[in-house]
C-alpha cells in the first residue's frame, strides 16, 4: 500500500500495515532520509471526522508523508538455542552479525549485511545475534560493545570486524576467509 502527496491513505490501514510489520520477527522498520530498494509510503497524522455515518478523511499537514522501509532482513538471526547447528556444525563459512535493537550503527551494519547476505548467496551464509537477549552467547566470543561481526570456518572464529565500518572492509575480511 502507497500513498502519494495528492491522496489520502486511511490511517488505520496504515497503521495496521504498520504494526503487522513491527510484529513480525525479522522485519525491519526504519525511518531514513534515503530510501532502501523496498520502501512505502505511508501517510502518518489522519484523523477521521464522522459526518453523518461516512468516514471523510482529513489530512494534515503535507510534511506528514513521510517514508518508511519495510524490508525482510536476508540475514536470519541466530539463538543460543541454535548456535551450534547453524554456525558451529556449518560445512559452508558463516557471518554473523552481533547487534542490539537499540544501536543505531546496528542498523547501518544491518543494511550492509543484508546486501551482502544476498551478493554471496550460496558461498557465504549471514545471521544476526540479538547481544541483549542473548547475553551468553556475546560473551562466549568476548562482545563487549555492538555492532561487532564475527566470521566462522568449519566452527571456528576466523576474523572480527568491530564497529561501523564501510562495505568494501566487510567484502575483503570475507574474500580472506573465502580464499583461506
Amino acid at each position: 500500500m502507497a500513498a502519494s502527496a495528492s491522496c489520502a491513505t486511511p490511517y488505520s490501514n496504515a497503521q495496521s500495515s504498520l504494526s503487522r510489520s513491527l510484529s513480525l520477527q525479522y522485519r525491519e522498520l526504519c525511518n531514513l532520509p534515503y530510501k532502501c530498494k523496498q520502501h512505502q509510503n505511508v501517510r502518518i497524522g489522519l484523523s477521521v471526522e464522522n459526518n453523518k455515518g461516512f468516514g471523510t478523511w482529513k489530512t494534515s499537514s503535507p510534511s506528514s508523508l513521510r517514508v518508511f522501509c519495510l524490508r525482510d532482513t536476508q540475514a536470519a538471526a541466530v539463538t543460543a538455542k541454535s548456535w551450534d547447528k547453524l554456525i558451529l556444525s556449518s560445512d559452508t563459512p558463516v557471518l554473523v552479525e552481533f547487534h542490539a535493537t537499540w544501536c543505531g550503527p546496528c542498523q547501518m551494519v544491518h543494511r550492509v549485511i543484508d546486501e551482502i547476505a544476498g551478493e554471496y548467496s550460496g558461498r557465504l551464509k549471514c545471521y544476526v545475534l540479538d547481544a541483549d537477549r542473548e547475553p551468553k552467547v556475546a560473551e562466549n566470543y568476548d562482545i563487549k560493545a555492538v555492532p561487532v561481526v564475527l566470521l566462522f570456518k568449519n566452527g571456528e572464529k576466523f576474523e572480527s570486524v568491530i564497529g561501523t565500518m564501510p562495505k568494501e572492509f566487510y567484502v575483503a575480511a570475507i574474500e580472506r576467509l573465502l580464499s583461506s
